[in-house]
């Protein structure tokens, strides 16, 4: 018998068919490779959001002390006519401490504030944006600190309310502002650079006064948008 072309057909026989054991195999290889990249995810967030914590909090001691050693240290001596000898000692270094800052109301203790506002600065503490005025200087002393993840030093920002303050230590002075505009009620984009101005919303303004600003991610994960609190000086002590 033949297939009407010519060669003979080999008509009822059945198709080939692939081993059930084979495809039981390629089942558990994809479920063992969907569990690995899960497992991935979780180890990834899991270390984001503990193991950066252990990494920062350990940083932050480190930068706390060695601020302090240099607070006991002699200051430098100016020569003549080299601009140095006040108490910032010329402009900082980016990434070095200047400072301790504390918001009772929250929990927030002495964290290092850096110069700065990388990455890798805000992993070790608070960053403080160059260009913007020092703790206690007539201008806007404008900072930032994470939410999550890296010690997360401004976790709580939003809850601070009307009033509250925020106090900021250097090597001879202690500088204590109170809340006036408390984060949760102001959100901008990350762009809007005005919140960090000398007077801010008033751009070219010459400052007067003596203000703070803090900002941190609006939303717990990574956000364009930023949530801003600004203050002013009430007391200023030296230690």
């Amino acid at each position: 018998m033949t297939d009407g072309k010519g060669s003979p057909g080999t008509p009822g026989a059945p198709p080939p068919q692939r081993s059930p054991w084979r495809r039981h195999h390629l089942l558990t290889v994809v479920g063992l490779m969907l569990l690995l990249a899960g497992a991935s995810c979780l180890g990834y967030v899991g270390y984001q959001l503990w193991g950066t914590d252990i990494g920062a909090h350990r940083a932050y001691d480190s930068e706390r002390a060695r601020l302090r050693n240099t607070w006991t240290a002699p200051m430098p001596t100016a020569r003549p006519g080299d601009g140095k000898g006040t108490a910032q000692h010329g402009s900082p270094v980016p990434g070095d401490a200047i400072a301790l800052l504390s918001i009772p109301s929250i929990g927030v203790r002495e964290v290092p504030v850096l110069e700065g506002t990388s990455q890798g600065v805000l992993a070790r503490g608070i960053g403080h944006y160059r260009r913007t005025a020092g703790p206690g200087e007539v201008g806007n002393f404008a900072v930032a600190g994470h939410r999550i993840t890296h010690g997360a030093p401004f976790a709580d920002l939003l809850k601070l309310n009307t009033g509250d303050p925020v106090v900021v230590e250097t090597r001879t002075w202690i500088f204590t502002y109170r809340v006036d505009t408390p984060p949760r009620k102001l959100t901008v984009e990350d762009t809007e650079g005005w919140v960090i101005d000398p007077v801010p919303g008033h751009p070219g303004q010459h400052p007067t006064s003596r203000l703070i600003t803090l900002t941190t991610c609006q939303d717990l994960f990574h956000s364009p948008d930023r949530s801003v609190g600004f203050g002013h000086l009430t007391s200023t002590k030296t230690k």
